[in-house]
């Protein structure tokens, strides 16, 4: 899904076909290595999916697939710069494909938003980011393998490093007077969110 819609707005920017795949592939390599188990190209159509019922609130459509494409491009558990990283390399290809400024620092700041998931006066960031954290209120069944792929992709950690560390994301989340910021992922997934957290929390702590 995400692909053929990434594909259809580069094409809007430049006729280069050649181009076009030279970035999809460089995208689709770095989601597809291993040990990505969640952070994959899966991930990019959910996040799509996830923004497609607010379509008509986005006000850069655009932009925001660009920030969907390149906000986990680099990814390193063992590191703690990966947005900083993803988000000069999608500075650096939007500036190859010619695009402003103005929407290079749009872009920089999504993907940037997205490590601490704070509420920001942008309400394009919000929704990428509130779309970025929907997965904490899917159903539970849903949530609870997505919690087992997030601990295989940090599975070079033994329990006794894995769970404190894990517990303090999860306690960071849920301390939050509201985890998502828009309206519409608030109503749809706050409740559940926190239903999940603290079922998580309380399996890593017995």
């Amino acid at each position: 899904m995400f692909e053929q819609i990434f594909k259809a707005q580069l094409a809007d920017i430049t006729s280069d076909s050649r181009q076009i795949e030279k970035l999809w592939k460089e995208i689709e390599v770095q989601y597809s290595k291993s040990g990505r188990f969640y952070h994959n190209l899966s991930h990019l159509d959910n996040l799509t999916v996830s923004l497609t019922p607010v379509f008509d609130k986005i006000l850069d459509w655009q932009t925001i697939l660009f920030s969907i494409a390149y906000h986990d491009i680099v990814y390193n558990p063992l590191k703690k710069n990966n947005e900083e990283k993803s988000a000069e390399l999608a500075n650096k290809r939007l500036l190859e494909l010619g695009a402003s400024k103005l929407q290079r620092d749009r872009c920089f700041s999504q993907i940037m938003a997205t490590k601490t998931h704070s509420f920001s006066n942008d309400s394009d960031t919000n929704y990428f980011t509130d779309a970025d954290l929907s997965i904490l209120g899917s159903a539970g069944d849903e949530y609870v393998q997505y919690a087992q792929l997030i601990r295989k992709e940090y599975k070079y950690l033994p329990d006794f490093v894995y769970k404190p560390g894990r517990q303090k994301v999860l306690r960071r989340f849920l301390e939050m007077q509201q985890i998502f910021k828009t309206d519409y992922f608030y109503e749809h997934f706050e409740h559940q969110a926190r239903i999940n957290l603290d079922n998580e929390l309380k399996l890593l702590q017995s």
